[in-house]
């Protein structure tokens, strides 16, 4: 038997413990495992692009345990009543190849997708930001709201997006909560002033959502953080913004493919975050300094929700057990499980 955690199960658990909590756990086992980032087995996700869209599985493993993502992107879904980006993922046991874990993830990614977020500003952002700027209004708005008010206790949020729909959402959403919410008429009116500025739209193009000369409205020393380019041909940033200081980045390899960075030379120098993590590389060096987290998303950081959506709901009523493995009385009687059943009818 398999524990599993669905949809509702998911939901109930975001609800009982709440996101900012669930992110601070969840912050804490990401730089646990960012920390041993060479222990794990790493390659780019598993993408089959299609015009409309793009599936993807996202493995990774370490000496323990194996896990991996299901996930899909499709910008014009919302427009046909279905969601982006749907995604279930599984942590099974090195040892014998078994799965032990089961869990939605349409849910789960955008907390992670936060938390990562979260754990990036918490290193690279001045500590002092205070105003949070967000080019974008969709699914992932509001739980990246929650993860900087969780690392900096940021409340004042400006947004913009194409949808007034979607920033009246943020807004009803979020104030709520807590939160001074500013719905903006452009974008320049969304980063001006901004200590963090977050990008995250949907359309699949190489967009310059975040032109170079924004940057200079926001405040001095500005984190970016661009987590909507997760695919070939899909940017949110002028090129030059990418100049402007140093481009922090999850795993090189898949980030030059789908990032920001697959505008620049494949020489263009990034810094992996693990390394600021473990000291053998620099974060932020002053308090002017303009930091980019270039975020796509790696399978790591999913084993990482999973590891701990597995624990928080470890022996509740949110865990299922689902018979999801074959296991015959004699491992190698594999005919058996079908030839002892009674015939039907």
């Amino acid at each position: 038997m398999v524990a599993f955690v669905g949809v509702d199960s998911m939901a109930r658990w975001i609800q009982r413990d709440g996101v900012e909590n669930i992110i601070a756990r969840m912050i804490d086992q990401l730089e646990a495992d960012f920390k041993r980032w060479e222990m794990f087995y790493k390659i780019p996700r598993v993408a089959s692009h299609t015009p409309i869209g793009v599936i993807e599985l996202m493995p990774t493993s370490d000496s323990e345990t194996y896990s991996f993502k299901y996930v899909n992107g499709h910008p014009s879904n919302p427009a046909r009543g279905y969601q982006t980006v749907t995604a279930f993922g599984v942590l099974a046991d090195v040892d014998n190849g078994y799965p032990t874990f089961l869990a939605e993830m349409t849910l789960l990614t955008a907390v992670r997708t936060a938390a990562v977020s979260g754990m990036f500003a918490k290193h690279l952002a001045r500590k002092d930001s205070k105003v949070m700027g967000m080019i974008g209004s969709g699914s992932q708005s509001e739980f990246q709201a929650l993860a900087m008010r969780h690392v900096f206790g940021i409340e004042d949020l400006k947004i913009y997006d194409v949808d007034p729909a979607a920033q009246e959402k943020v807004r009803r959403n979020l104030e709520p909560l807590g939160f001074r919410v500013q719905i903006c008429d452009t974008s320049d009116e969304a980063v001006t002033g901004a200590d963090i500025i977050t990008v995250c739209t949907a359309d699949k193009a190489q967009n310059k959502v975040l032109s170079d000369r924004q940057i200079d409205l926001a405040n001095p020393g500005v984190h970016i953080n661009a987590i909507g380019g997760d695919a070939p041909g899909k940017t949110e940033l002028e090129a030059a913004i990418l100049e402007r200081g140093p481009v922090f980045v999850e795993f090189p390899e898949q980030t030059r493919i789908e990032g920001e960075i697959q505008q620049m030379p494949e020489d263009f120098p990034v810094v992996e975050f693990w390394k600021v993590l473990t000291g053998k590389a620099d974060g932020r060096t002053s308090d002017d300094q303009v930091t980019i987290f270039d975020s796509v998303g790696f399978a790591i950081s999913d084993g990482s929700a999973l590891k701990v959506c597995r624990d928080m709901t470890a022996g509740t009523e949110l865990q299922e057990q689902v018979d999801l493995v074959a296991d015959p009385d004699d491992p190698k009687d594999l005919f058996s499980m079908v030839n002892s059943l009674k015939p039907v009818g």
